[in-house]
Parts: C-alpha cells; structure tokens; sequence
C-alpha cells in the first residue's frame, strides 16, 4: 500500500472524484475513533461537517458492524445511505428473516455463560443480525479469548465468524458483506465510481472487490497484507481528506478553511 497523500494517490484520488463516486465510509476507527466504550462514540465534528458538505452533491453511505439504529445518532450528519450489521443490514432492502433466527441457539448458550463472560471481561453486543463479543476491557485478554472460544466450540458452521479489533464477530447466514453492500449501492445510485475508506477485518471484503476505478482506503498500515489501494496513518487524517474532496470538487472555500496539507 502507498499513503494516499503522495503524488500517486493524489492522481488517484482526483480521478475517482471526477467520475461523481459514491462515497462510503466505515464508521468505528474510521469515522470516529476507537474508544474503550463503545456506547460513547461519536462522530468528530469536522468530520461530520465535511461528510454533510459532500452529501449535498454525492451519495454518501456508511456501511458499518453497528445496527443502523445505534449508528444514525451517532453520526452529526444525515448520509443517503446506512447499512449495518458488516453489509446484512439495509433498511432498503431487509435481511432474510431467518439471519437472526439462527443465532438463537448461540443466544441461548451465551445466557448459559454470563457469569463466566463478565467474570473475564467479554461484553456481548446483539446486533439482532450478528453478535459481537469484545473483549477491549478484559484484564487479561488471553483469559478472556479462551472464555470466547469455548463458548463458541461447535456452533453451526453456517454461521460466519471473524475477527476485529478486541471483538469476535458472529454473523446470521445468508448476509451480504461490505463488499456486497457496497456495489450494491454503486448499481442502486447509477454512481460512475465509489470510494470507501475503512480500517478493520471486515471491510477486506470491499478492498478485495472494488473495481480498478474505484479508489479503497484503510486507516492504519498495520496490514502488510490489505487489498486497500491506499493507506491514511490514522483516523485524524480523514479531515483533510474531506477537505481534499470538497476542493476537487469545487468547494474552494471549505477547503481553505480545513488547511489541507499533502505529503
């Protein structure tokens, strides 16, 4: 992966914009940064004003692990578009029904181990449509990596299963992914082109997809491995890439005023 503010990138990057993309976005690490609690995130006000300046001439969407309902109010902007549950949620579209009722049986065992759970720090997240299970907390993560595997020895294969930061993701079957999702809302929106900027797991399922017109982002370079084009040092430069996209597309001033700096 190159940085996106190089020469290289820059090109990149202007040439996507004139192609009229929708833009998306992941929400936790990306958005917003990562905090200890997830129930006290929330969007950077910068951020959600460059998002809501964008929305006005492009599709934004915000394809996240969250449900769409924890995630809208956290975000300081109206985009077009909120999909949750890692791609399976899309108040558009609708899950199939049984994608949470397969995970039941899994509820069921997790009710069987609360006491084990809190004593080693794993706070379970139900999504309706996936389960999370983090472990950010946990006084001793290895303890608390042992405690999910045993609950999760022999569940139905059908179900997906994936990592993230401090966080083991249980998915109901048959969902779409972020990828899926998202080239979804590229036909939906008729959009020449997309960009998405994203920093975890699971949205590997958009950078192993995009088409070479598209332009994919990840916050971090701790991937050697990531199918992201580019790469952003950390969320906190995300400002001036908003700014960047205003100015490219005509919103000199608003880029003025974000003090874009390119490497």
């Amino acid at each position: 992966m190159r940085h996106l503010f190089t020469s290289e990138g820059e090109q990149a990057l202007e040439a996507v914009m004139r192609l009229s993309p929708l833009l998306a976005f992941d929400f936790d690490g990306t958005l917003a940064p990562i905090v200890a609690r997830p129930d006290e995130v929330h969007v950077p006000s910068a951020v959600s004003q460059g998002l809501a300046q964008l929305a006005r001439g492009l599709p934004v969407a915000v394809i996240t692990g969250r449900s769409v309902a924890d995630v809208r109010p956290r975000l300081g902007f109206q985009p077009r578009y909120v999909i949750g549950n890692h791609g399976g949620e899309d108040p558009e579209v609708g899950p199939p029904s049984t994608a949470s009722q397969a995970l039941d049986a899994l509820r069921h065992r997790i009710a069987l181990h609360g006491e084990l759970l809190i004593d080693a720090g794993v706070e379970v997240e139900d999504k309706q449509y996936s389960l999370a299970l983090h472990y950010r907390l946990a006084p001793n993560v290895g303890a608390a990596l042992t405690c999910i595997e045993e609950l999760l020895q022999g569940i139905d294969p059908a179900l997906k299963r994936f990592g993230g930061k401090c966080v083991v993701n249980i998915v109901g079957p048959g969902l779409p992914d972020k990828g899926d999702a998202l080239a979804s809302l590229v036909r939906r929106t008729r959009s020449g082109a997309a960009v998405f900027i994203g920093d975890d797991v699971n949205d590997e399922a958009v950078f192993m997809r995009a088409e070479p017109h598209w332009l994919t982002v990840r916050i971090g370079r701790d991937d050697p491995l990531s199918r992201a084009m580019f790469f952003l040092d950390s969320d906190t430069e995300l400002v001036s890439v908003l700014h960047r996209m205003l100015a490219l597309r005509g919103d000199g001033v608003a880029a003025a005023r974000g003090g874009v700096h390119v490497r």
